[in-house]
């Protein structure tokens, strides 16, 4: 696999760089390249490198359960190493943490060990370190890793900065994009609907452009995601597996909003919150909760028991959709059938920049996709138009117009070049990798 720009390469580098006696935790979804970056990282950066890793080495894991106090835990490190330790100059990164949870808890005496850096990193960490019994404040530094976002997956493509600056300057000003940067980027923006953000999926892309095997990569991730929740979850493993399974088609309803009640007859939100969590903590899925008013601070006017369930990335939506979306993308037969998959990357670039998701819907207003709290602008609305009548926006109208909320602008994301009108500014939809 060829090595791709990813963003937490340098959030790895600055980590180095500023640390003083923190570990790092790379946390991620299963398969979003946390291992191969930290190998790039580690074989670039230091004179020395040594990977350990739970599952493939398990007398590892044996030697690190059975040490008694952090000196035999260095012990069994260097024992099991492989490669030469030199002080000032190794990186230890130890993989597939979530089979032994002493390793978290031992990390804030490692990590003071002075003259070697350490990283740990594994999959379902937000489900399995729940149990861990004094996770170490203060002594890790976090960094949350996801699919490629668009701006990397065009880089995969062979885009230079001086494309996305221009379109980046383009927002800023309020003025159309080139029109030879925004074709290139629309272009790159429905084979990014298809391809997504695994780095298996891209590197195949890249490389053959045989969106069949893209397709075979992608179903076998979410084989691999069923697998994970057999092994994994303590509890309710059919339930889970059922939302997993039904989120495609919930979100191909007209509202979009996951309701229970199509897994039993009776569903509530009480009864599969924790079903539905166990997703969300693994990584796998992306909730946007329901706002009463889109008012900031929304988290004040969140409403828990609605929401939308998202994929963590739009490639395995796409792909769990069947080849029928792909053949209808490439044939530019889109419209409002594909709202969702729109939705999807929304949700994902939204997440990735930080911005915790909320949605809007009331009787008398209508709906809005989106709703983003921002420390200047307050809330700003945002809609997903994916076909030719963007400028329909009758429930964005109406918040607009409304005298209690006051909000300053709203976003239109949709297939045309920017505009702007009132309040209001239409932005092609990769825009929003932008925000």
């Amino acid at each position: 696999m060829m090595a791709l720009f990813r963003k937490a390469y340098q959030q790895l580098l600055d980590w180095k760089n500023n640390s003083t006696s923190q570990a790092c935790l790379v946390t991620g979804a299963r398969q979003v390249g946390k291992t191969f970056i930290i190998e790039e990282f580690g074989q670039q950066e230091y004179g020395h490198f040594v990977h350990l890793d739970f599952i493939k080495q398990p007398q590892i894991l044996d030697a690190f359960n059975t040490a008694k106090g952090s000196n035999e835990l260095f012990m069994a490190i260097s024992a099991f190493a492989g490669a030469e330790m030199v002080p000032g100059n190794t990186l230890i990164f130890i993989d597939e943490v979530q089979e032994c949870d002493k390793i978290i808890t031992a990390i804030k005496y490692l990590a003071q060990r002075k003259g070697y850096d350490f990283i740990l990193s594994g999959s379902l960490l937000g489900v399995e370190l729940k149990d861990v019994r004094s996770f170490p404040v203060g002594y890790l530094h976090l960094i949350d890793m996801f699919p490629l976002d668009f701006e990397e997956f065009c880089k995969a493509n062979g885009v230079g900065n001086d494309v996305f600056e221009s379109a980046k300057s383009a927002l800023f000003n309020r003025e159309p994009v080139n029109p030879i940067v925004h074709s290139r980027l629309m272009d790159l923006f429905h084979q990014y609907l298809i391809v997504g953000g695994m780095p298996q999926a891209i590197n195949e892309f890249v490389h053959t452009q045989n969106l069949g095997q893209v397709n075979t990569l992608q179903n076998d991730i979410l084989r691999l995601y069923r697998a994970d929740i057999t092994k994994y979850a303590q509890d309710d493993k059919l339930a889970i597996r059922e939302v997993f399974d039904q989120m495609p088609a919930q979100l191909n309803s007209q509202s979009k909003r996951f309701n229970f009640s199509s897994i039993a007859p009776k569903g509530t939100y009480e009864r599969y919150r924790d079903d539905f969590l166990w997703l969300v903590d693994a990584g796998v899925a992306l909730p946007v909760r329901n706002v009463k008013e889109p008012r900031t601070p929304l988290k004040l006017a969140e409403n828990r028991q609605y929401f939308k369930l998202f994929f963590n990335d739009v490639g395995l939506l796409a792909a769990s959709c069947g080849m029928q979306v792909t053949r209808s993308i490439i044939s530019d037969k889109l419209g409002v059938n594909y709202g969702s998959i729109y939705e999807n990357v929304v949700a994902e670039e939204l997440h990735v920049h930080g911005h915790e998701l909320y949605y809007y819907r009331n009787k008398k207003y209508g709906e809005l996709d989106f709703v983003i709290d921002t420390p200047i602008s307050g809330a700003i609305p945002i809609e997903v138009k994916s076909g030719k009548d963007y400028k329909r926006h009758s429930a964005l109208s109406n918040v607009m117009k409304a005298p209690n909320w006051d909000i300053d602008h709203a976003i239109v994301l949709c297939e045309d070049n920017l505009s702007a009108e009132d309040n209001i500014i239409y932005c092609p939809v990769y825009m929003v990798a932008f925000l």
